[in-house]
C-alpha cells in the first residue's frame, strides 16, 4: 500500500509535455518572440519587425513591416524598389507571406509596386484567392489604394543595358551580400549581380507564427518567370503547430522538393531547425551533385518554441536573428565547406 501510493504521488509529480513537443525532442523553452531572415540585409527587416513584436505585436504584422524595408531600399537590387529587371528591361516583383492557421497570400510578376509583400497579404485578406498574377495582380493593388510607380531605378537600367551587351545567364552565389558595383570575384563573363530573396520568420508573444517572402527575382530572367519564393511551400511554409521555413537561391531547384515545406516536415518528424534545413539540402545536393556545385540555396527555419537553424549549399549564406536577448548576424554551415 505504502509502494502504491508512492508510485501515484510520483506520477502526479511528472510534468506532461504536449505531443508535440515529444515529437520534436525539444524542450518548450526557446526565447519568443523572435524574428530571423535571410541574408545581411536582414538585419535591418529584423530592426523593423522587432518594433512590433516588442510591443506585444502579431507575427503576421512583424512580418509585413519587416518586409517592406528592403522593398523599399533601391540600394538592395534584389528585392522590391530598384531591383534588377528582366532581360526586356520590366521590373517585375513576387512576395508571400503566411500565418499560423495556414492563411496564405502570394503576387507573382507584379509591376509598378513598391511593395508586395502588402499586396499579398490583402490577397490573403480580402479574396478567396492564394495567389494573383500580374496585370490581375496589379489592377488589385491599384484598387486597393496602392500607387503605381517606376521601379527601374538609374542604377539599375544601367546594368540590364550592360548586361545586353552579351545577354548571358549566369546566376552569381551569394549575390545578396554583395555591395552595390562590388566586382564579384570569379563571375561568368557578362554576369551582372544577380541573386534574390528575403526570407523572414517571426514568432510572437502570443506564441504564434508567420512568415514572409519577398523578391525581384533572379536579374535578367525571361520575363514571366517566378521562382520559389512566392509559392506556398516552396519559398515559404508555416505550420503553428510545428514551425516555419523560408529559402533563397536558385528558386527552381527549391519548386522541385517543395523544400521550404519538406523543412516543416522533417522538424514534424522530431528534426531540430537546423537539422531539418540540412537534411533538404543534403536531397537537393544529392540529386544532382554537378548542378549543385554552381549554385546556392539556403533555407532557415524556426519552430514554435522559437528554436532557430539554416543550412546552405555554398559558404557565404547568412542569416539574420533578432530576439530580446540577441541581435546578431549568423553565418550558415553550408554542404561544401571549400
Amino acid at each position: 500500500m505504502i509502494r502504491r501510493s508512492f508510485l501515484k504521488n510520483s506520477l502526479l509529480s511528472i510534468p506532461i509535455l504536449p505531443a508535440s513537443t515529444v515529437a520534436l525532442n525539444i524542450a518548450p523553452l526557446g526565447k519568443k518572440p523572435i524574428v530571423v531572415s535571410t541574408w545581411d540585409f536582414g538585419k535591418a527587416a529584423n530592426a523593423e519587425a522587432w518594433k512590433v513584436l516588442s510591443s506585444h505585436g502579431k507575427a503576421i504584422d512583424a512580418i509585413e513591416a519587416g518586409a517592406k524595408v528592403p522593398e523599399a531600399d533601391e540600394s538592395n537590387k534584389t528585392v522590391g524598389y530598384g531591383g534588377y529587371p528582366d532581360r526586356d528591361g520590366h521590373v517585375t516583383l513576387d512576395a508571400c507571406i503566411m500565418d499560423h492557421n495556414g492563411n496564405c497570400g502570394a503576387v507573382m510578376c507584379l509591376e509598378h509596386i513598391v511593395h508586395p509583400i502588402s499586396v499579398a497579404r490583402l490577397v490573403m485578406e480580402k479574396t478567396p484567392h492564394v495567389i494573383l498574377v500580374g496585370e490581375g495582380a496589379l489592377d488589385f493593388a491599384l484598387a486597393n489604394g496602392f500607387k503605381k510607380e517606376n521601379l527601374l531605378t538609374p542604377d539599375s537600367e544601367k546594368a540590364w543595358k550592360e548586361w545586353l551587351k552579351k545577354s548571358n545567364y549566369n546566376p552569381i552565389i551569394n549575390i545578396e551580400n554583395k555591395k552595390i558595383n562590388e566586382p564579384v570575384a570569379g563571375a561568368f563573363p557578362g554576369s551582372i549581380n544577380n541573386h534574390d530573396t528575403l526570407g523572414i520568420l517571426a514568432l510572437d508573444s502570443s506564441g504564434n507564427l508567420s512568415g514572409g517572402c519577398t523578391t525581384s527575382g533572379m536579374a535578367f530572367k525571361m520575363h514571366g518567370r517566378v521562382g520559389d519564393s512566392p509559392v506556398i511551400g516552396a519559398g515559404l511554409f508555416v505550420d503553428g503547430e510545428i514551425g516555419a521555413a523560408t529559402s533563397t537561391g536558385v528558386g527552381e531547384e527549391v519548386i522541385r522538393c517543395v523544400g521550404s515545406h519538406l523543412v516543416v516536415e522533417y522538424m514534424r518528424q522530431g528534426n531540430s531547425p537546423y537539422d531539418a534545413c540540412k537534411k533538404v539540402v543534403e536531397r537537393i545536393a544529392k540529386r544532382d551533385i554537378g548542378k549543385a556545385k554552381t549554385i546556392q540555396i539556403g533555407f532557415v527555419a524556426i519552430d514554435k518554441f522559437g528554436n532557430h537553424g539554416a543550412f546552405a549549399l555554398q559558404k557565404g549564406f547568412s542569416y539574420a536573428i533578432r530576439s530580446e536577448n540577441q541581435e546578431e548576424l549568423i553565418a550558415g554551415d553550408s554542404y561544401f565547406n571549400s
